[in-house]
């Protein structure tokens, strides 16, 4: 009976009830917890993916509580690769406070414990961490299952204490007597289950498809052929199978996308109620899930994804679109992790297309994170940088380390040394002397002279990037200092340009083109004899909205990029502020005018042609009525400026005849009325300026 029983309680039976085999593993495990001393402190268990390592350890947790030991479990996908991360998600599994220190626990409090760490490939970073200064500061009695696709490192296997204190268990595929008992507690005929085993070879994650097309239907027909790939023949069966069309949208929809949540769910199926759906995902075997969401397994994905795409392209573009626009009406009102791991589920949608693919290694970013600059560092980097690029440009390195280390990002690896390392210049801070002494923030000054920043604007150099063993070339530590690169361009509060130095610009050229970098010779620059090329974006022109909007475009044509065309670009217009303050008061004064209002600087600069694009003057004048009239709407919302709305109302967007009659009209005096209209027009001016320069949250607006 399963009432009174908790969901968890029931999803542990439900696995319970279908895990078969693994006698071996499972014995070693039951006899190291009943002895009275520990024979080993920790299991390493490794193998392929799709092999069962996830479904083994739950087994391990059953075993564990029916020893009557507390168990604690933990997911390396669950949490950036860090030490504060880790230990946050091992307090957080054993039900600790949220100040207690899991390490004090561990080490103070008696009693046996099991501690479970899956997927532990993701934890690569910190593994010299948990290796060499998280284990050894516990207990005793503490039993440690480490589960990841790799073997352990060499430094756990030929470390003399290790290989005393350690069990290694790859993990392969079922045998044919529990391949077969699988398939008969998962109800397939017993005619089809011999073709079944040929067929998979006891490989777990392709049993468990096989069965899941069969609780689709009793009808199927399973007849095995020479196939490259199993996972895609038995997805195509799958997909074939599933309750409804609906259903089958979903599927296509979690391969889409990195998470899938319920409400992301309804957005990308248009539906107001998806639970049912989202719960059928949840039950499928090769879905996987954490605190974020459901995901398919890797191979799985790849191969919905696949299909999609090729036969019904016009969906895979709408749920695209969908997806796309979920995640930019949650960046704008998100912010710190979350915004940031947004930004990467929304990068995460080009992760296919032929200009961007070769140039990223998306499932290997997890295996390095991302920290700030530490002054201890600066040697490191230095000598990074005098390694790919000499001595003269690690003297400049070693400048604006110093300069600005606040615009420093470094990634770490296993013992915390730097493997790479983003080295921003915001260039409105540089003197005449940084310059000078610079010749790339000269360059690049110089190609800002041509459109000069504005009050509030800023312009980032990402002078120095590269990793400690490839440089720029492409591996996981690249992929990581690209996708920092866009978080920056997105949450930089008034950021009208960006440049990009690589040391060979022809080889990015197809990623960069694609990415609306446009190839920048007069950036150019030459340090110690060698000279670098540089990309670069005006912000102004195409700001961060419409640049995801062009990216998509490119996503959903699935062909190379090639280099957009730019005449767009000259309708648009970049004002000084004291120039944008003048058109914001002619507006005013025009507002029931289109005529007027068409001919107005406003219709050309950034905060009117992200709302109306290429729209003819007349339309952009509309656009520009209707921005004014809702900025001075929302100084209704305080009572301090409520008065000053009243009077640039009843002056402008409903006019009386005269001034000193809008004064009576307000009943005030003439003298209040007119400080009253200027204080309305300062808030005005100052909102949409603000809105023309922009931060994160008004540029994707």
């Amino acid at each position: 009976m399963s009432e009174g029983l908790s969901l968890q309680q029931r999803l542990e039976q439900a696995r319970r009830r279908r895990f078969v085999g693994r006698e071996t593993e499972r014995e070693l495990a039951r006899a190291a917890l009943t002895t009275p001393d520990l024979p080993f402190f920790v299991l390493y268990v490794f193998g392929p993916g799709g092999v069962g390592k996830t479904s083994l350890l739950h087994e391990f947790a059953h075993i564990g509580r029916d020893a009557g030991l507390p168990v604690a479990q933990v997911d390396g996908r669950q949490f950036d690769p860090s030490p504060d991360s880790f230990l946050r998600a091992v307090c957080m599994a054993l039900n600790l406070p949220p100040n207690t220190d899991p390490v004090d626990y561990l080490a103070s409090n008696p009693g046996r414990l099991m501690i479970l760490i899956d997927t532990y490939e993701l934890l690569t970073p910190i593994d010299g961490w948990v290796r060499e200064q998280f284990l050894p500061g516990l207990r005793g009695d503490i039993f440690i299952v480490l589960a990841g696709r790799q073997p352990p490192a060499l430094p756990w296997r030929t470390d003399p204490g290790w290989q005393a204190m350690m069990r290694i268990l790859p993990l392969r595929n079922l045998d044919p007597t529990a391949s077969r008992a699988y398939l008969e507690l998962r109800g397939v005929p017993a005619g089809q289950i011999d073709a079944v085993l040929d067929f998979t070879h006891g490989h777990a994650l392709a049993l468990s498809l096989v069965a899941d097309t069969f609780d689709q239907s009793t009808d199927v027909k399973f007849r095995p052929e020479v196939a490259p790939d199993v996972i895609q023949m038995l997805l195509e069966q799958l997909v074939r199978q599933v309750p409804s069309a609906l259903h089958r949208e979903a599927l296509e929809a979690s391969a889409l996308v990195r998470l899938t949540t319920e409400s992301l769910l309804a957005t990308l199926l248009k539906q107001d109620s998806v639970h049912d759906v989202f719960e059928w995902l949840r039950g499928l075997s090769f879905m996987e899930a954490d605190r974020r969401g459901l995901f398919p397994h890797d191979l799985t994905r790849e191969a919905l994804a696949a299909d999609v795409r090729w036969r019904n392209p016009d969906w895979f573009a709408q749920l695209h679109t969908r997806a796309r626009a979920y995640y930019m009406s949650r960046i704008k009102v998100a912010s710190g992790q979350e915004q940031r791991q947004l930004l990467s589920d929304l990068v995460y949608l080009h992760r296919d297309n032929p200009s961007v693919r070769p140039f990223f290694l998306w499932q290997e970013t997890g295996t390095i994170f991302t920290d700030a600059f530490r002054p201890d560092d600066l040697e490191a980097l230095a000598e990074m940088v005098e390694r790919h690029e000499g001595q003269a440009s690690a003297a400049l390195a070693v400048h604006w380390l110093s300069r600005q280390p606040h615009n420093v990002s470094v990634l770490r690896g296993a013992s915390g040394t730097p493997l790479g390392f983003l080295a921003r210049v915001s260039l409105e801070a540089t003197s005449a002397a940084d310059r000078q002494l610079d010749p790339a923030v000269d360059a690049a000054w110089s190609v800002l002279q041509q459109k000069p920043l504005r009050s509030g604007e800023t312009a980032t150099l990402f002078r120095f990037w590269m990793a400690l063993e490839s440089y720029q070339s492409v591996s996981p530590e690249q992929t990581r200092l690209v996708l920092n690169m866009i978080q920056d361009y997105l949450i930089t509060p008034g950021l009208a340009f960006s440049f990009v130095p690589l040391a060979d610009p022809e080889f990015w050229r197809m990623a960069f083109e694609y990415a609306d970098m446009e190839r920048l010779v007069q950036a150019d620059f030459t340090v110690d004899g060698r000279r670098y090329g540089v990309y670069g974006h005006d912000w102004r022109e195409t700001p961060p909205l419409a640049w995801f909007e062009l990216l998509a475009e490119r996503e959903m044509n699935i062909t190379p990029s090639s280099p957009r065309s730019r005449a767009g670009s000259e309708s648009i217009i970049v004002l000084s502020e004291a120039d944008f303050a003048t058109a914001v008061r002619d507006a005013l004064r025009d507002f029931t005018d289109t005529t007027a209002l068409s001919t107005n600087p406003l219709i050309r600069s950034r905060l009117v042609l992200a709302v109306s694009g290429d729209a003819p003057p007349a339309a952009r004048a509309a656009a520009l009525r209707t921005i004014l009239r809702e900025t001075a709407e929302s100084l209704q919302a305080s009572p301090r400026l409520s008065k000053f709305y009243r009077a640039v109302y009843h002056t402008y967007m409903q006019p009386a005849v005269t001034q000193e009659q809008a004064a009576e009209v307000l009943d005030l005096p003439f003298s209040t009325y007119r400080r009253h209209l200027r204080s309305g027009i300062e808030e005005v001016t100052m909102r949409l300026w603000a809105r023309e320069i922009g931060n994160l949250e008004t540029r994707v607006a």
